[in-house]
């Protein structure tokens, strides 16, 4: 999508934090953002894959000169390390302006009494403990200059529970459910929360639902013409684009084929 005018000046010369920027809806953002504030950015990208990290940030260098990228490993499953990658941000990216909680993760499909405690604690530590922890680290920056915009990564599933997604479904629920109650903790600021719930996206979210099995994976998506990451990136670029007083708050985003969690028209 190309950008300009109104939308490249509001977007021009902010410092982005992007959590599981090293792929997906995070690097998709990250790119995104860069173009439609034509390089004259400060990306922060965070991921557990520091040379996936890497490999993006030479990427925005060689395509835009006046860009700034820092890239420092995170795994927001680990709560304690939270506060010290916040509290290492060096000086020229610690005015942000925009937090993408964008990590996330499925874990298998299992129903309800066969769900590894493993899987549940690393669901509820990545999707809503870190989510939340970071959100409150980074919350006294906008705070202390009355501006500032959360995008929170929600999915259909909070809305749409579904069998096999008796935890993740759950997480989601908790997205949204905090989105809304600190939407209106700001209310007398010029904060934003802004909560985007895809549907059907491929993505490498399926290959580490299942674990690596590729074949499961592509499955989710046989027979549909699912939402690519690109397609959220640019919903979140328009969000953080639009006026200060103007708030997407929610947003759900399907592929024409899907109509719910479950309901996929699949052709044969």
């Amino acid at each position: 999508m190309s950008y300009g005018g109104k939308a490249a000046e509001r977007i021009a010369n902010k410092t982005v934090l992007i959590t599981g920027a090293s792929a997906g809806i995070g690097k998709a953002t990250a790119l995104e953002l860069a173009a439609a504030a034509n390089g004259k950015l400060k990306l922060v990208l965070s991921a557990r894959r520091t040379d996936k990290l890497e490999e993006l940030r030479q990427e925005l260098e060689q395509t835009y000169p006046d860009i700034s990228v820092l890239t420092q490993q995170l795994d927001v499953s680990d709560l304690s390390a939270i506060k010290p990658f916040v509290a290492n941000i060096p000086e020229e990216f610690r005015d942000i302006d925009i937090l993408v909680n964008n990590a996330g993760k499925a874990l298998g499909r299992e129903e309800v009494g066969e769900i590894a405690t493993k899987d549940i604690r690393e669901m509820f530590d990545t999707n809503v403990l870190a989510l939340i922890t970071l959100t409150q680290e980074i919350l006294p920056i906008f705070k202390a200059k009355d501006s500032g915009d959360i995008i929170n990564l929600g999915s259909i599933a909070g809305r749409d529970p579904y069998p096999g997604g008796g935890i993740y479904c759950p997480t989601k629920a908790a997205v949204k459910s905090f989105s809304h109650a600190l939407r209106k903790e700001l209310i007398n600021t010029k904060i934003r929360v802004i909560e985007v719930d895809p549907g059907n996206v491929e993505t490498e979210f399926s290959n580490v639902r299942f674990r690596g099995d590729l074949e499961k994976a592509k499955a989710v998506y046989a027979g549909t013409e699912p939402l690519v990451a690109e397609d959220i990136a640019e919903i979140i670029t328009f969000a953080v684009t639009r006026k200060q007083n103007t708030v997407l708050a929610e947003t759900l985003v399907f592929s024409t084929n899907q109509a719910s969690a479950t309901h996929l028209y699949r052709s044969s």
